[in-house]
């Protein structure tokens, strides 16, 4: 199972009241006030883990709550500052305030921490308040209390690669030729719910990371079909492999359709480095082949591919790879 979408609440210690207290001992004269400062409350952390795929812990263990700081005692011992707690999630996993929609963070690395709910301060004890005018102060201070909210975390995928094309356009069928994913395939709409990543091995040493994404309708950044459930995962790709069904009688016009609604949920994906491949010619005579040789995609000729037959998969393989070695100098 897949989850990428969770909702927890968190709360975190409170502080340690300060104590008020006087040194009190036999043959000691002129005790002063000893009251120790109260501890910090523990904090609530999330930490990015690279071993973690899905938020499916959460979905089971729903609150994380942190201990309060100790409270200060006499001969000036500070309170114990309160045990944190931490949530572990997979790399790519962004966290927003329920109630505000604020995005606190975004992990998009290795062992990115961030603190979704601050432990309270420690209170004061009285030793910190005596002065050469005022010896036995009874002053004190309370600790304050912790942070308490509910958070959204959104799992957003980091793939190399993101595999965008309709239902049935063959994205299920490629990413089991070229890696070892083994997702569903079938003669039916929407046969992936749910991403599917898998390692391109092109050679020892080199490699990259395809995401075979639910399939994209029109309307879908409107959230028709898996609408947002998709298009999240797409944002994160470095490049784009546009798959459009050969046996269509439209490429050009499905090409577009994929395109404007990528447009329309972020415009920025549109600056997204990109291919199109045309696929099935397995099923194809040589005649309609050879039309798509001269056909133009996106202003260049899309690269014709055989899931089925393996056709044009190494000549694709590499030319992903050129992709994303030009994307990343470029960063």
């Amino acid at each position: 199972m897949f989850i990428d979408t969770a909702t927890i609440r968190v709360r975190s210690g409170s502080g340690g009241h300060g104590a008020v207290s006087f040194r009190r001992e036999k043959f000691v004269p002129k005790g002063g006030p000893d009251g120790g400062d109260g501890g910090n409350g523990g904090d609530v952390k999330v930490h990015a883990e690279s071993n973690l795929s899905t938020l499916m812990d959460l979905r089971y263990k729903r609150e994380y709550t942190a201990r309060n700081g100790q409270n200060g005692a006499g001969g000036n011992k500070d309170g114990k500052f309160g045990e944190s707690v931490t949530v572990s999630v997979p790399v790519g996993t962004m966290i927003y305030d329920e109630e505000t929609g604020e995005l606190l963070a975004d992990l998009a690395t290795e062992g990115e921490v961030a603190v979704v709910a601050r432990g309270g301060k420690g209170g004061r004890g009285n030793a910190v308040f005596a002065t050469p005018s005022h010896r036995s102060p009874r002053r004190f201070e309370e600790g304050t209390s912790g942070e308490e909210r509910r958070i959204r975390l959104e799992l957003k995928l980091l793939a190399d690669v993101g595999l965008v094309g309709f239902p049935n356009a063959g994205k299920s069928t490629l990413i089991s030729r070229i890696s070892a994913a083994k997702p569903k395939v079938a003669e039916y709409p929407f046969t992936t719910l749910i991403p599917n990543l898998g390692i391109v091995q092109v050679e020892p040493g080199r490699s990259f990371v395809v995401a075979d994404i639910p399939g994209l309708i029109e309307g879908a950044s409107e959230g028709k079909g898996l609408g947002h459930d998709f298009l999240r995962h797409v944002e994160r790709s470095g490049i784009l492999c546009f798959l459009i069904n050969g046996l269509g009688l439209t490429p050009e016009e499905d090409f577009a359709t994929l395109l404007a609604e990528l447009g329309k949920y972020n415009v920025g994906m549109l600056w997204k480095p990109r291919l199109v491949c045309i696929t099935k010619i397995d099923a194809m005579s040589q005649e309609q082949i050879d039309t798509l040789r001269d056909l133009t995609v996106d202003g260049k000729p899309a690269m014709l591919i055989s899931s089925v037959s393996g056709t044009g998969l190494e000549e694709l393989i590499h030319a992903l790879e050129n992709a994303l070695v030009r994307t990343r100098e470029l960063q």
